[in-house]
This record gives structure tokens, sequence and C-alpha cells, in this order.
């Protein structure tokens, strides 16, 4: 009878223990690992306090330096959008495959033969995905043929994008982007404005003009390739400052409307051009016109063939260079074309299936779970991508390992430094004097999301990993004053 009673009160321990999970609704409680203490208070109690959280998810994942070791998480196995931190994967992806000394290439060639300072063909530029092509840079090419004396070609000229394929955009990018610079086509042929690198935009200058009458508006560079509707109108000097810049779908119309005061400063607006291949022969066709070189016949899309010949082969700057405006500026267009060169460079097509299957492979080889995440492109811009915070950590952590490491921790934002190309997304942030230079991160936002993860020295000289990802935000801007608190909190920590 002792042993039936017994049997019985086991039987129903095992059918407590086993309902139990069922009835566990909440959020579960954040865990620290070590140490617990300190970090783990501040932290909670932050995470409980803030109202902008109130409603949404929140992963946080802290690991030392030195070990790997994981000190401290909340839901850190839980996939969560990260926004532009997903560029750290694509950069550390596109340095193990590519390497820092990786250059793209821009080749001028000639489709038929130059007799007496005549090229009796056609001139082909064709672009292999550099996205730092500069006016500059066309200029110097063309000079450069000028040199080689030629005068005038008596066919078109010919803009070869064809290293890519014709896929322009990112499967999610949302309609209502694909005017902004952060949206711009991606091509294999392009050209950006200035030093910040936005491939396939213009610079949109608005100043006021005279009362009652519309603002001058000026382009940088100057072309024709886009074509300026000015609804404008100058107001008084207290009046209302209005611009609304649009291109319209399908054209390189930009229609500027809505109302600029009189004295007021320069408004500056990149526009993400419609098709940059021909945007980058228009810019070249004006460079030639400028050093007297002629060109007969029109600007036209083609392919470029082996009986051609090369005239010129212009080297980008190396991608340890390039991956500072791209990482410090959170460039989205150079995230894109960095995925379509791995997956040009390794499987010889250039498009965002085969570039995140090398992505993927190769953050594997880094030694990343990636059965954990759902990748959609290179920059972020998608709401589909899905990381969890302590496989941030873990990349962070593993990339120290990696001979690339400095390069890839040089490109990252470092907080408080007013220099452009030094701050970068973080230099409004964490201003405090005792932290500049002590954190270097990679910030991301999206609608509803902010998100921010690197690495901070704390006050006894050791240094944390960090990532905090803020998804379903009312407001993605007040997000950030919580990632900035719990960076002060890991600062402060004596470890």
């Amino acid at each position: 009878m002792k042993q039936k009673s017994t049997a019985i009160i086991i039987f129903s321990l095992v059918i407590i223990i086993a309902i139990i999970p069922f009835f566990h609704t909440e959020e579960p409680p954040a865990r620290a690992v070590e140490p617990s203490g300190e970090l783990s208070t501040e932290i909670g109690k932050l995470l409980t306090k803030e109202q902008v959280l109130d409603g949404a998810l929140v992963g946080v994942s802290i690991r030392s330096a030195e070990d790997g070791k994981l000190l401290y998480e909340h839901i850190g196995d839980t996939r969560l959008q990260p926004a532009s931190v997903l560029k750290m994967f694509t950069a550390a992806a596109a340095f193990s495959v590519l390497g820092e000394e990786y250059r793209f290439t821009t080749e001028v060639l000639a489709d038929g033969e130059i007799d007496g300072g005549t090229l009796a063909g056609d001139l082909v530029l064709k672009g292999m995905g550099d996205p730092t092509l500069l006016p500059a840079d066309l200029d110097e090419i063309a000079l450069k043929l000028k040199n080689k004396g030629i005068k005038k070609v008596s066919g078109d000229l010919v803009a070869d994008d064809s290293w890519y394929d014709d896929v322009r955009y990112s499967k999610d990018l949302t309609w209502n982007d694909e005017h902004q610079y952060y949206g711009a086509q991606v091509s294999a042929l392009t050209a950006s404005p200035n030093l910040d690198y936005d491939a396939a935009t213009v610079i949109v200058n608005i100043l006021p003009g005279k009362k009652g009458k519309a603002a001058n508006i000026s382009l940088e560079p100057e072309t024709d390739y886009v074509k300026i509707l000015n609804e404008t109108v100058t107001v008084d000097p207290e009046g209302e400052h209005d611009i609304i810049i649009e291109r319209e779908h399908g054209s390189n119309s930009i229609l500027v409307r809505g109302t600029i005061p009189a004295g007021a400063h320069k408004e500056r607006e990149w526009v993400a051009v419609w098709e940059p291949s021909l945007y980058a022969g228009s810019l070249f066709k004006k460079s030639l016109e400028d050093h007297g070189i002629k060109v007969v016949g029109k600007i036209i899309t083609g392919r470029s063939t082996e009986t051609m010949t090369r005239l010129i082969s212009h080297k980008s700057m190396p991608l340890a260079d390039l991956m500072i405006p791209f990482m410090k500026l959170s460039n989205n267009g150079h995230a894109e074309v960095l995925v379509k060169e791995m997956g040009k460079f390794v499987h010889g097509e250039g498009s965002w299936e085969k570039g995140l299957e090398v992505m993927a492979a190769e953050l594997s080889r880094i030694g990343i779970d990636t059965s954990r995440l759902v990748l959609r492109d290179g920059s972020g811009i998608s709401h589909a991508n899905l990381i969890p915070a302590n496989e941030i950590t873990k990349l962070l952590y593993l990339a120290q390992k990696e001979k690339w490491f400095p390069a890839f921790q040089h490109s990252l934002p470092v907080a408080g430094v007013e220099l452009r190309m030094v701050g970068g997304t973080m230099r409004n942030r964490l201003k405090e004097e005792h932290l500049k230079g002590r954190v270097s991160a990679k910030t991301g936002t999206l609608t509803g999301v902010s998100t921010l993860a690197g690495y901070v020295k704390t006050n006894s000289g050791e240094t944390l990993i960090f990532s905090v990802l803020l998804n379903n935000l009312l407001d993605d801007r007040e997000g950030r004053k919580v990632e900035d608190q719990i960076v002060r909190i890991l600062s402060r920590q004596p470890l």
C-alpha cells in the first residue's frame, strides 16, 4: 500500500512539472550568466522602467571580449530585426571572401579601329561593381583617352552593367523608398556625387530666391540626366520651411515643391536616379566632351565582348578603405554591391541569391550558427531579416580572431567623435568626455526598430561586447536613449 501511495505521488509530480510550461505566458526573465548582481540589476531596472519599451521586444546580449563568455542576456536567442547592424555580418563575410586589398574595376573598351583620332565604332564603359566611382574618376579616364589621341567617337557610348544581374532592388524594399538615397538601384555600373559615395544619386541643392518667386535649385554633379520640376515659393523669413522632394516612378523627373523662407540656409537632399548605368554613361559623356572628345551617337545600354580592345582599366580604393564610408555612414548601396560581388567572385553570378548563399557559408565557417539567421539582403533594410542578439555578440567575438579584424574594427563608428569618417553615425551619441574613443559600434534604424552593437571599454580597461535589439517601438528615436544607457552601464563595470 505504501509503495502504491509513493507511486501515485511521483506520478502526480511528473504531471505537475509537465504542465507548468503551458501556464507560463510572460516574457522570460533576463538571465545574467556571470557576473550577476550589479550588471543584471542595473540593466533589468532600465528595461523595466523605460516607458518606450512598453509593448516592445528587447534583445540584449553581453559578452567578455577576452574569452567570449556570455555575461548577460535578455531573450538573447530570440530572432529580432537587426536593421543596419546586419551590415557587420556583410562586412565580415566580404573581408573573409574578397580580402582587404580587393578592388573593383571599371573598364573602357573600343568596338572598332582608331584612325586619325577617330574611333570608328562604339566606346564602351564597363562597370564591374565599383560603388565609389566619382565624376572626377570619369574625368581622369576621359583625359587618358585624350592622351591616347582620341578626339571623336563615331558610334554610340555603350553603358555595360552586365557584370551583375538586372535585378535593381532587393526583394523587400518598399515602393516609397525607391527615390530615397538609401533605396537607390543597385547596378554594376553606377556613379556617386561626392565622397559620401551614395551611388546612383544626385544631390539637389535648394536656396531661397526672391520673395514670392521660386527657389534656386542646382544639382551635384551638374547633369541633364535628371529634370527638375520646380514648384517652390520663397516666403517671408518667418514663413514655413516645408520642402518636399519626390522622383516620379520610372523616370528621372524630380519634383520639388513647397515653401522656403527668405534668408534660409541651403537645403540639400540626395535623390536616387532611375537606371544608374545610363546615369554613369551621361556623366562620362560630359567628361569626354569637356576634354574635347565628341561622341556622335547616343548613350545606350549594351554588353562588351572579348573581341573589343581594352583602352583603360580603372581601379577603386581597396576594400579596407571602402569599408570606412560603408560602415561609418551605414551605406545601403555598398552592402548590396558587396553581396552581389561575393556571388560573382565565388559562383560567377552577381545576384542577391548567390551572394547571400556565399555570405551564409562564410559566416558558418567563421563560427556563426546560420540556421538561426534569416538573411534577405546585405544592408538590413528588409524587415524580414532576423538575427538573435547572442549571434551578433558571437560574431563580434569571433571576428577578433580573423586577420582582417583591425580593418573591421577601424570601420565601426566611434561614439562622440565629431569627424564624419571617424564618428560616423555615432558622432552625436555618448558625447561625454570620459566615453570618447571607448565605444565602437554599429547603429541600426528602421520604422519601429532601433539597434546598436559593438565594443565598449570599461572603467577597469576590459572590453565588453554588446548587442541591443529593440523591436516594435512606437518611437525608434527614443530607443537610442535606452541603448546609450545600457552602454553607459557597461562602461562603469569594474570587471
